[in-house]
């Protein structure tokens, strides 16, 4: 599948036009504080985009920002302003002829920044460690709807968890199934070019990045994906597709369920553009001065991470209390008691 993708996305495709689906691509309006940064970025970069949208954490200043995918580089000269003279920005990509246009405007950014702080790599996202890259050396992994490329998305996020800081986030967006996808379907090549074919059914990805190490997944946002084109459409059958975005910790004490410790944060408002909420993931909309209620990881990955100095802290690990009411999961034993008032519970 690597020569597939590569003659797909290097020649088959001339700009971001050429896409048959929407798979790739984020209809949604790029948000008014990011466009100032888009306008300064080569036009011959913008239109050989093909990614889901900008993948963004906040706090990316004097971070070390992973890429994969980079492709032509757009997201990396985002990210490049984001990040700043005293972060670097790394982008990994199979496709010679997408880095050839990426490196091609290096010089260009570099004077419109006043520095130069990217790097471009020929490799494959499921052999990183022969890229030289220096384990536990990047705060923050992006790609836009890549993985799926892959033939290998074990050997990928075990290599990205093996690059990542401890207390670093994988943050990416990727298309998933609703159900495991048939030979017919990941064996063709238009199907499979187009972000589809290659997609993960959603519980194996779960699985798989539990494995890894990524021992609590969290799911920011997601979309149905509506596939237009009817020849497309018909091959997939009764089929459903999502774009979704996650957000992966690499933090060595999570646990597998939510437990409740009696912890609670109290988010700062501090955050730029964030100052009446955070939205850590789609179950944790944390409002600025109200005491949030939190079970053990989600308070990990709050406390351990750069998103500290945003938040105050309340409790600590010394007494358990149980799974955390409300999260997806209940003790499996008989009980004659009635169930507890759930309802001030806000975690998860």
């Amino acid at each position: 599948m690597h020569d597939l993708v590569q003659d797909y996305y290097g020649r088959q495709l001339k700009n971001s036009s050429d896409l048959k689906t929407n798979a790739c691509c984020d209809p949604s309006d790029m948000p008014e504080w990011l466009k100032p940064l888009l306008s300064n970025i080569h036009p011959d970069i913008l239109s050989r985009y093909y990614g889901c949208g900008l993948v963004c954490p906040p706090l990316l200043e004097g971070c070390r920002v992973l890429d994969l995918g980079c492709g032509s580089g757009r997201d990396i000269y985002l990210l490049s302003q984001l990040v700043g003279p005293k972060g670097e920005v790394v982008g990994v990509d199979m496709t010679e002829e997408q880095l050839a246009v990426a490196r091609q405007h290096q010089a260009h950014h570099a004077d419109k920044f006043g520095y130069d702080n990217v790097r471009f790599l020929h490799g494959y996202i499921e052999k990183l460690e022969e890229l030289e890259l220096e384990p536990e050396s990047f705060d923050v992994i992006i790609s836009n709807c890549v993985v799926n490329l892959s033939t290998d998305k074990d050997a990928v996020l075990k290599g990205l968890f093996r690059l990542l800081k401890q207390g670093g986030e994988f943050y990416f967006s990727d298309v998933y199934a609703d159900r495991r996808i048939p030979p017919a379907i990941s064996s063709d090549p238009e199907l499979f070019g187009e972000c589809l074919g290659g997609a993960l059914y959603w519980n194996d990805f779960l699985e798989i990045a539990q494995g890894s190490g990524f021992r609590d997944p969290r799911l920011v946002e997601s979309r149905p994906l509506l596939i237009t084109n009817p020849t497309l459409a018909q091959r997939c059958g009764s089929i459903r597709f999502f774009s979704a975005t996650y957000r992966l910790f690499k933090l060595a004490q999570l646990e597998k369920d939510c437990e409740d410790y009696g912890q609670a944060v109290i988010y700062k408002g501090t955050l730029p553009g964030s100052a009446d909420q955070f939205v850590l993931d789609g179950h944790h909309i944390i409002e600025t001065g109200r005491v949030f209620p939190v079970c053990g990881n989600t308070w990990r990955m709050l406390a351990e991470t750069r998103l500290a100095p945003h938040f105050e802290f309340i409790g600590d690990f010394s007494r358990h209390f149980g799974l955390f009411p409300g999260c997806g999961k209940e003790m499996p034993f008989a009980s004659d008691t009635p169930e507890a008032d759930q309802s001030s519970t806000q975690c998860c």
